[in-house]
C-alpha cells in the first residue's frame, strides 16, 4: 500500500451555535466553501485536482440535506468535475471523512482528496433529523438508550469523577484556549468573509474567562431528565446495576458548546505532492473506528486508541501529543485515567469545551489543531481521537514528514 500523505489542513473560526452567534448569517454550504476555497488557493488546486469530496455533516436535514458535499463543491471555487459525498458517523464524522480519504489514497483508489466537514448548529439544529436510536421504543429498549450527556454522567459516576474534578477540567480549557488564541497558535484559521470581502469573523469566538466559583454556580444540566419519573437514570440503572445512582457533575461549563464551523484537509500521495509542488505536513500512519456500549456511549477515545496504535505497532508512550475532543469533561478524564496519561501532552491548546463542538466539522477542526501543534512544538506523533453518539470510537495516528 502506498502511503497518505496531509498536505494542508485549514478551518474557519468556530462561533456560537445560536441564533446571536456570528456565524449565524452563514449557510453550512458557505462555512464549507470557506475552506474548500481556502484549499484551493492555497495549493493551486486548478481543474479536476482531487479523486473526491468526503464531508462530514450529522444532522443532513433542510440546507444541509441532498447531499452537501456536493453543494459545497458547487457553492465553492472548485472544478465542478470533482465529486462530492457526505457522511455521517456523529461527532467523528470529519475525523472519519479524513481517515476514509486516507484509506482510499492507500489503496490506490485516486491519488489525492479533501476531505473534512462542517456544521451550522444556529441554522439546523442538533436533533432535526430525529432518529430511530432515541424515536423507535424497540431499539431505544433494546440498546438501554439515554441521551448523551447521561451518559457522560454515568463515566463521572462508574470512573470516580466529582464536579470538582470535571469543572476543574474545563478551567483549564478554556485557559489552555485563551493563552493559545493570545499566542497565535491557531495557525490553520481562515475568516469568514461576506460577499463583499468584509470579515464577518476571523477568531474563535466562546473561548471566555472563567473559575472554578463561576462554574459552582451552574446547575447540572441532565439531572431533571435524569431523575423524573420514570426517568433515564433508571433506564441507566438496569445496565448498571451496581451503581447506587447517577452523579449528575455536568452543565454548560464543563461540556462542550453548541457552535458553528467547517474544516478540511487535503490528503494525497507523494506523486500528488510532486505534480501540484506541495511538500507534505505529515504522514496519517493508522486508522481506527470501533462500538462500544450505547448507553455509557462516550468511552470510544480509549478502545479507539488501543486499536490504532496496535495497528501502527505502537505503544502509547510513543505518542508525543494526543487531542482528545472535549464533547464532556468526563470523557477526556477517563481517557487520561485509563493510559495514565500526562496531562500536558492533551489538548495543550484547550479543546471544545472552550471552543465548541460544531459536530461534522470538529473531527477535521482537532487532526488540523494536532498537526499545527505537532510542527510548533517539533514533536514527531500525534493521535487525535473523539467520542461517538450511540456508543462508538474513532482515532488516527500522524507522523510528521
Amino acid at each position: 500500500m502506498t502511503d497518505a500523505y496531509i498536505y494542508d489542513a485549514v478551518r474557519t473560526p468556530r462561533g456560537k451555535g445560536k441564533k446571536d452567534g456570528t456565524l449565524h448569517e452563514v449557510t453550512a454550504v458557505r462555512l464549507s466553501a470557506v475552506a474548500l476555497n481556502a484549499l484551493k488557493e492555497r495549493n493551486n488546486l486548478d481543474g479536476h485536482a482531487v479523486e473526491d469530496v468526503i464531508w462530514g455533516n450529522v444532522t443532513q436535514v433542510g440546507e444541509q440535506g441532498a447531499c452537501l458535499a456536493r453543494s459545497s463543491v458547487l457553492y465553492s471555487d472548485l472544478d465542478e468535475r470533482i465529486p462530492g459525498v457526505s457522511i455521517n458517523r456523529f461527532c467523528a464524522s470529519g475525523l472519519e471523512a479524513v481517515n476514509m480519504a486516507a484509506n482510499q489514497v492507500k489503496g490506490g483508489a485516486g491519488d489525492g482528496y479533501i476531505a473534512g466537514g462542517v456544521e451550522s448548529m444556529s441554522r439546523v439544529p442538533m436533533g432535526m433529523d430525529g432518529g430511530a436510536i432515541a424515536a423507535d421504543p424497540h431499539l431505544a429498549m433494546k440498546a438501554y438508550f439515554v441521551p448523551q450527556g447521561i451518559s457522560a454522567d454515568i463515566i463521572a459516576t462508574e470512573y470516580g469523577f466529582s464536579r470538582d474534578d470535571c469543572d476543574a477540567y474545563a478551567v483549564e480549557s478554556q485557559k489552555r484556549a485563551a493563552a493559545a488564541r493570545a499566542d497565535g497558535r491557531f495557525k490553520s484559521i481562515v475568516p469568514v468573509t461576506d460577499q463583499n470581502g468584509l470579515v464577518i469573523m476571523a477568531e474563535d469566538e466562546m473561548i471566555r474567562e472563567t473559575t472554578m466559583q463561576t462554574l459552582g454556580g451552574l446547575n447540572p444540566s441532565f439531572k431533571a431528565m435524569g431523575e423524573a419519573m420514570p426517568g433515564f437514570d433508571a433506564v441507566a440503572l438496569l445496565k448498571y446495576p451496581h451503581l447506587e445512582k447517577i452523579n449528575h457533575v455536568h452543565h454548560a461549563g464543563n461540556s462542550s458548546g453548541i457552535a458553528d464551523g467547517s474544516a478540511a484537509v487535503l490528503i494525497g500521495n507523494k506523486e500528488f505532492g510532486e505534480r501540484h509542488g506541495l511538500k507534505p505536513r505529515a504522514r496519517v500512519k493508522a486508522t481506527s473506528k470501533v462500538g462500544t456500549d450505547p448507553t455509557i456511549m462516550l468511552t470510544g477515545p480509549v478502545p479507539a486508541t488501543e486499536r490504532v496504535l496496535q495497528a501502527a505497532g505502537m505503544s502509547f508512550g510513543d505518542i508525543d501529543l494526543f487531542e482528545v475532543n472535549e464533547a464532556f469533561a468526563s470523557v477526556v478524564l477517563r481517557f487520561i485515567q485509563a493510559f495514565d496519561a500526562d496531562t500536558d501532552k492533551v489538548n495543550v491548546n484547550g479543546g471544545a469545551i472552550a471552543m465548541g463542538h460544531p459536530l461534522g466539522g470538529t473531527g477535521a477542526m482537532i487532526l488540523g489543531a494536532l498537526l499545527d501543534e505537532m510542527e510548533r512544538s517539533d514533536k514527531e506523533t500525534g493521535l487525535a481521537t473523539l467520542c461517538i453518539g450511540s456508543g462508538m470510537g474513532a482515532a488516527t495516528i500522524l507522523e510528521r514528514v
